[in-house]
């Protein structure tokens, strides 16, 4: 009955519909911008599980050795590149043109102190960038994954780090492992300003150039580094073992000058600014664009990075991408924030040359506008804020939006958060409601794996990482999904699940409608309560007017907008539209509570 009900409230949002499409085949997806993709974001250890034999990578014993244990949320379970690729029908059936996914490069298997360990399922704990993980598959398996994609016109980003390495790294000094600064632990001293001098004629690491960098000899400067015993080689490439290219400053306090030099949580932070690192970097991540043909890189922690960095490494990746013949790499980086703050994204994109910072201020938005919380002139304004992208508002349309994903938490979460008591029917108008506006607002749109079957995390991080196929992790089945009486104790790939249908139709309606895509936008009208939005966005070829309107409150409107002059009889691309403008210049809007339409002018 759950289900049922969902179903007809979301369906008497939504019709008319356009019907589904077929994402663009493989003879021209290449041809396809940035702008024109619709990515999925999937974890693959929480994805599928195509080979059983691989579940332990390898490794023989429990899961402080294997790594894998399918019952804890914090280890392995088996998802992996095999599962991955047997889903693509599943995936392209969503409408969706391009898969990034977390690392799947060969990571530490277990970490963390005694009593605390976790694996490395996530992908982040990298030991060695130039091969697969064994508990995800093998390099011919990761070839035949993003051959298939390809052959769907599918286009396959992979989730890449040059921040940090696994822990690997020790230092002999005990204690907590604080930051210790550049002021108090200089690199000219060892263990501090009283210590015996080292690294004569270093001149600082904001000099550029490997004769100063070849001076920096000594790793001791604040802490003792060293590299255990029987791990003095795991990590590859080689250069990667030795001290001299980390930071070994202690646990950033994500303040200041830690935010860049210190440990991310006590994983190894490696030290950017030096020269064998920027062209050691680039050697690795372009090798994976020269084997495998990848259509485009996240990258992970960017603002830990020294933006001088990102300078020398997107260029070299395009460069490398262009000379494969991928003529549209696309590069998106992270540079985390929860709060709806563009300039402080803008200021990334002109510092470090970073073409697409992730929209995580389009997310703070999202999940505080359809919650409710926030008029929607606060939407508004922040759209007002893209001329600030270096490249201005037509390089904002590159950068990818998401509602929440698998660190700060689902979207349906934040809103079920927000909102204590709410029905499971209203739960679903409003997450519906926040995927039509991803779908349909500028950017490229991020669906994150599981949100399409109505996944509703307890949290954030572990917490939002729950298995689309069979869970036996009990704090993901005793979850309440939305739009469906199933939980996570079963496979979920519903192709009929109302928020599937959803996203595959809208996105159908997005990559036929070339102002949805590449059209800059207007806006009409704005509140400074939850109720109406109103956009503009304009073919940037023929000039057509699509009007995008929503309602954000629980009741229903009835309002006039401004519309182009021109503009004056329409067609519903989604939702009930007026078909003639009221006057030139005028458009009348009825919407539902929690409803959206997309009217094209004829």
């Amino acid at each position: 009955m759950k289900r049922a009900l969902g179903m007809l409230l979301a369906a008497a949002m939504v019709l008319p519909l356009a019907a589904h499409g077929t994402p663009t085949q493989k003879t021209d997806f290449r041809a396809r911008t940035p702008e024109q993709e619709v990515i999925y974001f999937v974890l693959p250890d929480r994805f599928d599980n195509g080979d059983p034999g691989n579940d332990r990578g390898g490794l023989t014993g429990d899961r402080l050795v294997t790594g894998y244990d399918p019952a804890a949320k914090g280890f392995y379970h088996g998802g992996d590149l095999k599962g991955l690729t047997r889903r693509l029908d599943y995936i392209q059936g969503l409408g969706i043109t391009a898969i990034w996914f977390a690392p799947v490069f060969k990571n530490k298997p277990v970490q963390g102190p005694k009593g605390d360990e976790s694996a490395g399922y996530h992908g982040y704990w990298i030991t060695d960038f130039t091969t697969i993980d064994p508990h995800f598959g093998t390099e011919t398996e990761f070839k035949a994954f993003v051959d298939a994609a390809h052959a769907r016109g599918i286009k396959v980003y992979m989730d890449i780090i040059v921040n940090h390495t696994a822990d690997v790294i020790q230092y002999r000094e005990a204690g907590d492992y604080s930051y210790r600064s550049k002021a108090d632990y200089p690199f000219s001293r060892r263990g501090g300003v009283n210590g015996a001098a080292i690294n004569p004629g270093f001149a600082g690491d904001h000099v550029r150039g490997p004769a100063n960098w070849a001076r920096l000899t000594d790793p001791s400067f604040a802490y003792t580094p060293f590299v255990p015993k029987g791990e003095e080689n795991v990590k590859k490439p080689a250069w990667l073992n030795n001290p001299i290219y980390y930071h070994n400053r202690g646990n950033s306090n994500w303040v200041g000058e830690s935010a860049l030099y210190g440990d991310f949580v006590g994983l190894d932070d490696v030290a950017t600014e030096h020269p064998r690192v920027v062209s050691g970097m680039i050697e690795i991540y372009g090798s994976w664009i020269d084997r495998f043909g990848i259509d485009g890189f996240r990258i992970d922690t960017a603002r830990h990075v020294n933006p001088e960095f990102w300078q020398a490494f997107e260029p070299a990746m395009m460069a490398r991408a262009k000379a494969r013949g991928i003529p549209n790499f696309h590069i998106f980086a992270e540079v985390a924030t929860g709060e709806i703050d563009p300039g402080f994204l803008a200021r990334w994109s002109h510092t470090a040359h970073l073409s697409a910072p992730i929209d995580m201020a389009f997310a703070a938005a999202m999940q505080q506008a359809v919650s409710g919380k926030i008029g929607t002139d606060r939407v508004a304004r922040m759209f007002e804020d893209d001329p600030l992208y270096r490249g201005g508002a037509k390089a904002a349309l590159r950068l990818p939006t998401f509602l929440g994903n698998h660190d700060f938490g689902r979207f349906s979460m934040f809103v079920k958060q927000a909102n204590p008591g709410i029905s499971q029917d209203e739960l679903l108008n409003r997450v519906m409601l926040g995927h039509a506006m991803m779908l349909t607002l500028r950017g490229v749109p991020t669906i994150y794996s599981g949100d399409e079957q109505g996944f509703v995390s307890d949290g954030n991080d572990q917490l939002a990482r729950e298995d689309m196929f069979a869970s036996k992790v009990a704090v993901y089945n005793d979850n309440d999904l939305i739009g469906t009486d199933a939980t996570t104790a079963q496979d979920n790939f519903d192709t009929r699940h109302p928020l599937y249908r959803l996203i595959a139709d809208l996105s159908a309606v997005r990559r036929s409608t070339p102002a949805l895509t590449s059209g800059i936008q207007t806006i009409r009208a704005f509140s400074d309560k939850p109720g109406l939005l109103a956009i503009s966005r304009f073919d940037p070829k023929t000039g057509r007017e699509v009007v995008l309107v929503f309602n954000t409150s629980g009741a229903p409107i009835t309002n006039r907008i401004a519309v182009d002059p021109a503009s004056l009889a329409f067609t519903p691309l989604a939702g009930q539209c007026a078909l003639t403008a009221d006057a030139p210049g005028s458009l009348s809007i009825t919407l539902p509570a929690f409803g959206f339409a997309v009217c094209a002018a004829k």
